[in-house]
């Protein structure tokens, strides 16, 4: 009887010992900086990029239960699970552990975005888990330069750049302005710090583009005077005016044209579109100016006169472009995605650039390289064939057009689907990567999305 009732006691601890040993979430956050789930994107049942969530566990035989898409990615101390968009759960199991369900709500995110990146970090109380960690040390020249390592940005000083990571593989990119960027891939040893020296070759002259263009002092943000006869200005009231570029009506290969390198799969098949009306599109986004005079508000989250409105919704947008129509009497409306497009590209005047005006992104966009993070004033990149500015980079501009994939049928005059769930966006941002600025580029948001580089531009129909 002694030993049944001590072998009773040895299997009460057991089991108490074993439920003591709980998985916990410590934090659940979106990483605006890690560009990972557009760079290396997964598809989810409707061909749009899923989320991704980075689980910060180091244990071994972590399974997960919810809506994810393909095979979970076990990496050096995380998990990588994608997952569609507008998930709002995700649990966490482990053999040994008690298991957690997280809801994304009481961490304040109400549901995953696609094209997002998220981090979710679970400890593991009663267990082993000790994940090991390395200094990476990357000096760099010119001190000028911009650092990227797993795709997040690594803020340096005086040439160097230091951050602490899981030991194994690392991807890191250095790029500068005027110089060749490097990338490549760095591998981190629990045994000792490991450092990189860059030094940035810069670009031969002949491979930028040298096209005369007029400077931002000769071109002034919201002029109200006409230097070409084909172009308009549009008063608006209190001194502001809409400038707007003349696009003259033509056709055009629309999609993943030879010279847009690596294009994903939404832009295909090319097809051909005719636009049989001249357009005026805006010389420049919206700027925080316009958007005060008219809606007596500003809700960007960078604020300056002369920098593009954004933080603004598709419904704000045609809130805004309604207002304008009464006070100016015209009928301004957002671009269809193939007349963006084809603005983008040039129209009648381009010369096959990747980018708006350019094969050389720096030229004229503001991107995740050389934006600080931040957006910066609109015109003071190089404009395109057009002479139209920041259809590359600086803030994302929505279309009129619900998003659909491609058929390699001719258009006349498209105006996309009329219904769906989500619009178009095109341009990229001062928060992407240069990809996503190329102009056959596409990407979408719900009509209610708001963030920090997402803005738009005006088209006016002759």
């Amino acid at each position: 009887m002694r030993n049944i009732f001590l072998s009773l006691i040895l299997l009460f601890v057991t089991i108490s010992s074993t439920l003591a040993q709980e998985l916990t979430v410590k934090s659940f956050k979106l990483v605006g900086s890690d560009l990972t789930a557009q760079t290396q994107p997964r598809k989810d049942l409707n061909n749009r990029n899923c989320a991704l969530i980075k689980v910060g566990l180091g244990l071994q035989g972590v399974q997960f239960e919810g809506s994810i898409i393909g095979n979970v990615e076990n990496k050096t101390g995380e998990y990588w699970v994608y997952m569609p968009q507008g998930n709002r759960m995700l649990k966490v199991k482990h053999p040994n552990y008690a298991p957690v369900m997280v809801t994304f709500a009481d961490y304040g995110v109400e549901k995953l975005e696609s094209n997002r990146t998220y981090e979710l970090v679970v400890t593991a109380s009663g267990g082993t888990q000790a994940e090991q960690k390395q200094k990476l040390t990357i000096r760099y020249t010119p001190s000028s330069a911009t650092v990227l390592v797993d795709n997040k940005m690594v803020k340096g000083k005086n040439g160097v750049a230091q951050t602490t990571l899981p030991v194994g593989q690392h991807s890191y990119i250095v790029a500068c302005d005027g110089y060749e960027s490097e990338e490549g891939m760095v591998k981190l040893k629990a045994s000792a710090p490991s450092n990189l020296q860059i030094t940035l070759s810069k670009e031969a002259t002949a491979t930028r583009n040298t096209v005369a263009q007029p400077t931002v002092a000769q071109q002034p943000v919201m002029q109200t005077s006409v230097t070409n006869s084909d172009n308009i200005s549009i008063p608006v009231k209190d001194g502001i005016s809409i400038d707007m570029v003349h696009v003259e009506a033509g056709t055009f290969t629309m999609g993943a044209t030879p010279e847009m390198e690596d294009p994903n799969s939404d832009e295909k098949p090319t097809h051909q579109v005719t636009l049989t009306n001249d357009y005026y599109i805006g010389k420049y986004e919206v700027t925080q100016a316009l958007w005060k005079a008219v809606m007596e508000n500003n809700p960007s989250g960078f604020k300056g006169d002369n920098l593009p409105v954004e933080c603004v919704s598709w419904y704000d947008c045609q809130k805004f472009i309604s207002k304008l129509n009464r006070i100016t009497g015209k009928k301004f409306r957002l671009p269809t995605e193939a007349e963006w497009e084809y603005a983008a590209r040039g129209g009648k005047k381009s010369r096959g650039y990747q980018y708006s005006g350019s094969n050389n992104i720096s030229d004229v966009a503001w991107y995740i390289i050389n934006s600080g993070d931040k957006t910066h004033a609109v015109g003071t990149k190089q404009g395109n064939e057009l002479g139209i500015y920041d259809m590359s980079g600086n803030v994302w501009e929505w279309c009129q057009d619900f998003y659909e994939g491609y058929s390699s049928s001719s258009l006349i005059n498209s105006t996309g689907t009329t219904s769906g769930t989500n619009l178009v966006g095109r341009g990229g941002s001062h928060f992407f990567i240069a990809w996503y600025c190329r102009s056959s580029c596409r990407f979408y948001f719900a009509p209610n999305d708001r963030c920090n580089n997402l803005g738009f531009r005006l088209v006016l129909s002759e």
